[in-house]
């Protein structure tokens, strides 16, 4: 839950173009240290573009980022904005740890080498801090028992657990989550929810897009309704969730909830 006032991030009118396409339109969004926020919204809404531009993975085409007050990606000199350098840009996405839909594992190294990777090569720790960090981490996502298991020896869901305890071994300071469970079948989808649901407890700050209604209910302290690059609705899961103020959000919501009546019976 959040603990403080002043965002440990903040999007400013973020925009974003591919090609004349515009994925984002001058989004603004503050997240408290400590606060889970899921985005949710229908298919191209830009969603997973908001994301990638948060950590790096995509330069913004307007407005701006802020990780604790810093501006990302970019510096004021001598009056203009111009792009930090390459070093600098690596540095300051280490404050994000971000998982993907596919669980982007390397199939030639076991799980406890896929999560000592990243901290040993980008961190530089020694081998048996990196050793101890792979484990406890494999430990929080109920996997110390596969540490020595190849991708291919795991489920989705473990490859998944695999791939979170990797982000978590960057000892990230936010944590982001592009729809982890949809690469994977409904009867694994919990496992991976659940150890999403205990970080939210240890008060991780995360902000996850996901189509799992009933999940951003229970865990989140914002839900985000985006669609076509902007937000349409924000504010508590209980009031977003049960009674949305725009016509498009009502329209997306009402749409799940058939889904959801459908699978039921």
């Amino acid at each position: 839950m959040s603990s403080s006032s002043v965002p440990i991030l903040e999007l400013v009118k973020v925009e974003k173009f591919f090609g004349s396409f515009q994925a984002l339109r001058g989004v603004d969004l503050a997240v408290s240290a400590g606060s889970v926020v899921c985005i949710v919204g229908p298919s191209g809404s830009g969603k997973s573009t908001l994301l990638r531009t948060i950590n790096g993975l995509e330069a913004t085409d307007g407005g701006a980022i802020f990780f604790k007050g810093q501006l990302l990606g970019e510096e004021v000199r001598g009056g203009y904005r111009v792009p930090v350098s390459a070093a600098t840009a690596r540095k300051q996405v280490l404050g994000f740890g971000m998982v993907f839909q596919s669980f982007n594992l390397f199939p030639n190294l076991t799980a406890l080498q896929n999560v000592s990777l990243a901290p040993r090569s980008v961190r530089g720790l020694p081998k048996d801090e990196v050793r101890r960090l792979a484990m406890e981490h494999l430990s929080r996502v109920g996997l110390a028992d596969k540490a020595n298991n190849y991708p291919s020896e795991l489920s989705g869901g473990q490859q998944q657990r695999v791939a979170i305890a990797r982000a978590l071994a960057m000892q990230p300071e936010v944590m982001l989550f592009d729809e982890p469970t949809s690469a994977l079948d409904p009867e694994l989808v919990a496992e991976v929810l659940e150890v999403i649901r205990s970080l939210a407890n240890e008060g991780s700050t995360m902000i996850i897009v996901t189509h799992e209604m009933n999940f951003a209910r229970e865990v989140a302290d914002e839900v985000v309704v985006m669609a076509d690059g902007r937000i349409l609705e924000q504010g508590p899961p209980g009031e977003v969730l049960a009674d949305p103020k725009t016509e498009r959000g009502r329209a997306f919501l009402a749409a799940i909830r058939d889904r959801i009546d459908q699978h039921a019976h």
